[in-house]
């Protein structure tokens, strides 16, 4: 109290230090006059900005994008594509680099990568990067913050509670969407602090004309007060139980399996049963079973993970190997026509990661996993899918897909349409958009999309149809199945109202979000 004054509220910080106390005690004391009406304590928030270790690393090295557009430059991608794996080497990018500049590079508007080849724009600024600048920005401002602090009383500036470095966001001239980019791409962090100032009341300072008598008070009963029986005799500090606390940072199941498990309540609801199966499967029961000719572009190297060791499965059914090759080479029915186009057994046999979670349906139908199936039935599985994807908002290279199918007499679109319906509403979504689409394996076809709650954007959340003949004569399925492949990320952003599936999974996770997101439904 004989530290504050009556002219000008002070930080509780440095009232601490004047009066020689521990921080903590100094604003135990303040709520305690508080209290009694003998100070005024204020409290004001305010957020800092700090960049990380990688941000850190980037303001020296550059963005990695940045990098790979420079080298892209070099090498002439301005005029020609040039070959990706290439410019790697030729920037110095590795590991996770690599996936963090081909994530920025066209978002940025640096250029285009299709195919493994990159092609730059010759009229992108790699000078003018906004993310570049305010790294730049940012660590400038943290220096002369760094230099101002060095300057004032060491015990002050230490004080618990008091901003560790950073800077406050509101002197820089950076743009809010930048620094929430940043954030999102872990190369800065937030941090909100607290400051309290102190300041005289009328009573305080008519109290300290009066005179204040001071006397000791003990905070916690210890071994030594009990056994000396001195704890009779000493005053005992109060407590301030309206005192702010730190919010406890505790674990919790994560949005995205609270999402998954949702969904398996909802299907086994509807009647479903679950699916298993490999992770690492043969191309067989991955593509060709689904009536994919092997010269797909979706079964090159470019968009799948291939395995080395082992190369091969070590067997197939072969009375079921030579009726999806005929259906592959000749077609099924007397109007089909097949593709005329390359089958080779050894291709089929190849290991890979399976794409997407279809190679399970296929495995059933055929009678593989469960063995023989009679209609009607119902099947689902929630597991995971790799692609070697770009990564993007939408796009991860490891991903859960919720696979469905139902097999029946004389299904139609209606149905499928319906039971989407009903489907969604569970989880509160109720405007689903259908699209028609192409897929070698079903017919009709239609893509679904939702609105995110947040953007407006309408979302692709899954792909679906009723199988073709092609594809369920070879397998002896003799009834309509209709099936679906559902983007278990997209669906947890569509009820989350996550703006970016990499807040959600991934290296670039925002833990604030997981800690405080809401999976609604």
């Amino acid at each position: 109290m004989h530290a504050a004054s009556a002219n000008e509220a002070q930080p509780i910080d440095q009232l601490a230090a004047d009066a020689e106390l521990a921080p903590e005690t100094a604003t135990g004391a303040a709520f305690a006059l508080a209290e009694e009406g003998l100070v005024a304590v204020e409290s004001r928030a305010q957020e800092r900005v700090t960049l990380t270790e990688e941000g850190q690393r980037y303001r020296a090295d550059g963005l990695p994008e940045v990098t790979l557009y420079r080298a892209a430059l070099e090498a002439g991608a301005d005029a020609e594509p040039v070959s990706l794996g290439d410019l790697l080497g030729d920037a110095g990018l590795s590991g996770d680099a690599v996936d963090i500049a081909l994530a920025n590079f066209a978002r940025k508007g640096y250029g285009q990568i299709e195919s493994g080849a990159v092609d730059a724009d010759p009229d992108a600024d790699p000078d003018a990067d906004p993310e570049a600048e305010a790294l730049a920005t940012i660590a400038a401002a943290s220096e002369d913050t760094s230099s101002e602090q060095a300057k004032s009383d060491d015990e002050a500036s230490n004080h618990e509670g008091s901003p560790e470095g950073g800077v406050d966001p509101a002197t820089l001239e950076v743009e809010d969407a930048v620094l929430d980019q940043l954030e999102r791409r872990g190369l800065l962090e937030r941090a909100e602090h607290t400051e309290r100032t102190v300041q005289l009341t009328d009573d305080g300072v008519t109290a300290l004309m009066e005179g204040v008598a001071t006397a000791e008070t003990v905070g916690q009963v210890t071994p030594e007060l009990l056994t000396s029986g001195e704890w009779a005799d000493v005053e005992f500090a109060q407590y301030n139980v309206e005192a702010d606390a730190e919010t406890p940072a505790a674990g919790r199941t994560h949005v995205l399996r609270q999402t998954i498990e949702r969904v398996k309540d909802v299907l086994v609801g509807m009647g479903f049963s679950e699916m298993q199966g490999p992770h690492v499967d043969a191309d067989f029961w991955i593509n060709d079973c689904l009536f994919m000719p092997q010269d797909h572009p979706a079964r090159t190297h470019w968009d799948r993970f291939a395995m080395d060791v082992p190369a091969q499965i070590e067997s197939l059914p072969a009375d079921l190997v030579d009726r999806v090759e005929r259906a592959h080479r000749e077609g099924v029915g007397p109007d089909g026509d097949g593709y005329h186009s390359p089958w080779s057994e050894d291709f089929a046999r190849a290991l890979a990661l399976r794409g997407h979670t279809t190679s399970l349906t296929a495995r059933h139908l055929a009678g593989e996993a469960t063995g023989d199936l009679e209609p009607p039935q119902r099947f689902f599985s929630v597991e995971k899918g790799y692609r070697n994807d770009t990564l993007d908002a939408t796009h991860l290279l490891e991903f859960f897909q919720i696979e469905g199918w139902v097999m029946a007499e004389d299904l139609s679109a209606r149905d499928l349409m319906g039971t989407f319906e009903e489907f969604y509403a569970q989880f509160g979504i109720t405007d689903v958009q259908f699209k028609p689409h192409y897929n070698p394996y079903t017919e009709p076809s239609f893509e679904l999309f939702g609105e995110h709650p947040e953007t407006g954007e309408l979302i692709e959340i899954g792909n679906s149809g009723i199988f073709r003949e092609e594809m369920l004569e070879p397998l002896g399925v003799e009834a309509d199945v209709m099936a679906w492949g559902l983007a278990g990320e997209r669906l947890a952003m569509l009820v989350t109202g996550a703006e970016d599936i990499r807040d959600i999974h991934g290296t670039l996770t925002d833990l604030e979000f997981l800690r405080n997101a809401e999976v609604i439904y």
